[in-house]
């Protein structure tokens, strides 16, 4: 699988580690239905008054409303940000290089061991493994060094302001007022141009219902206090279905006629089952012998990596949509624990594609009978089940993965 990556702003910042954070809050609100791009947002002196008094009904006192919302203006930076359509799509590779490295693993195990009373507390509490808490913080904010530079409460006005995804961004700036008025967040708090906050990014209405003020001083600070911020990613994990006993998945190897139909999340066997099958470890052992069932994902298609992913990866989704990032924060945490690094080697020859390249993948998918959905530049199930469909029909492995090899043999093939 391939994932689309905005242009980073800010050159001391916005290295290997930020692309995780953008693309984070980038999937976050990408499900998010929008309104036609060209609508005319309203005149902003109304539209404003009438949010502060929507803001009233909710509870927020007025000395908030007006603290935050007094002379508050749209940013034009936002909007930009907002409308900038990433021109290239990330390999899982070239993914990996930008999240994962030597100097992010030591921090992390340094972290691990200043941390470990407070992390082993909190991991005991909520039942989350605390490397992966630690993983995420580094995914998110490389640890806290990047929480974001544009003012939360201005970000959020000018997306909710604006048409194309009014009613979602609505209700994160109402939520936001809220925590401001209850005091978790400072009226001027700082955050990414699409309003995630605080160590992990956590959007306002999750910073809402999971965070948490684990160091009892009367407020859920996740951007200063570290009891606050570990708990309330572990409270995030655990109420959304984190199994403590388990990990996340493993790499795996497939046995050489592997049914590429069988991969997916989608389809679900036991790891017996899977044994039967003839898969195994990376590295050839049988797989454990617990009963639990797994899935197999190729985020490199049938050339690349495999692997086998359990309930706790299904749980990372419900933080962050991206197959890439989960695999990420799983793969992460194993290195922080002593894991080593891959097996599998780098693809070759799989190289980026372009929006352009994709729009021409759905078309010349289109042109011969394969419905991929539309022509949107956007590689989703429709344009995967297509992509599968035709890989079918030529006998090839029906691993539904876009390449600029699979685009050269669709414009080769005749019909």
């Amino acid at each position: 699988m391939m994932l689309i990556v905005s242009m980073l702003p800010g050159p001391r910042v916005m290295d290997r580690w930020i692309a995780a954070f953008l693309l984070t809050a980038l999937l976050t609100i990408s499900t998010v239905p929008a309104a036609p791009a060209e609508e005319t947002p309203p005149p902003f002196g109304p539209w404003l008054e009438d949010l502060k008094e929507e803001a009233r009904q909710i509870g927020v006192g007025e000395a908030t409303i007006q603290r935050v919302l007094a002379g508050i203006k749209p940013l034009p930076r936002v909007i930009e940000l907002d409308r900038r359509q990433p021109e290239f799509m990330l390999t899982f590779w070239s993914y990996l290089q930008r999240s994962i490295n030597d100097k992010r693993i030591n921090s992390a195990r340094a972290l691990m061991v200043r941390h470990r009373e407070l992390l082993e507390k909190i991991s005991a509490q909520y039942g989350v493994q605390s490397r992966f808490l630690v993983s995420f913080w580094g995914l998110e904010s490389n640890f806290g060094e990047y929480t974001g530079s544009f003012p939360v409460a201005g970000a959020l006005v000018t997306l909710a302001h604006d048409r194309r995804r009014a009613r979602f961004f609505r209700a994160q700036l109402l939520a936001v007022l809220k925590l401001m008025d209850r005091g978790d967040i400072a009226a001027d708090a700082k955050g990414s141009w699409a309003g995630a906050m605080g160590n992990h990014q956590f959007i306002p209405t999750t910073y809402r219902d999971f965070a948490v003020d684990f160091d009892g001083d009367g407020k859920r600070d996740l951007w200063n206090s570290l009891p606050d911020i570990f708990a309330s990613a572990a409270n995030y994990l655990s109420r959304s279905g984190w199994d403590a006993k388990r990990t996340w998945g493993r790499e795996v190897r497939l046995p050489k006629e592997f049914n590429f139909e069988l991969a997916g999340l989608t389809i679900g066997k036991s790891l017996a089952d899977w044994q039967k099958i003839g898969v195994r470890r990376a590295d050839g052992r049988d797989l454990p012998r617990v009963d639990i069932e797994g899935s197999i994902v190729l985020p490199a298609g049938s050339q690349g990596p495999a692997f086998l992913v359990y309930k706790n990866y299904r749980t990372i989704l419900v933080w962050n949509r991206s197959i890439l990032y989960a695999l990420a924060v799983g793969h992460l945490a194993d290195r922080i624990g002593g894991g080593g690094g891959l097996l599998a080697k780098p693809t070759k020859g799989d190289v980026p594609m372009s929006r352009r390249d994709i729009v021409a993948l759905q078309t010349v998918l289109a042109e011969k009978g394969f419905d991929a959905g539309g022509a949107d530049g956007i590689v989703g199930p429709a344009t995967r089940q297509a992509i599968k469909a035709f890989q079918k029909s030529v006998n090839l492995p029906p691993d539904g993965y876009p390449s600029m090899g699979l685009l050269e043999r669709l414009r080769g093939t005749s019909g």
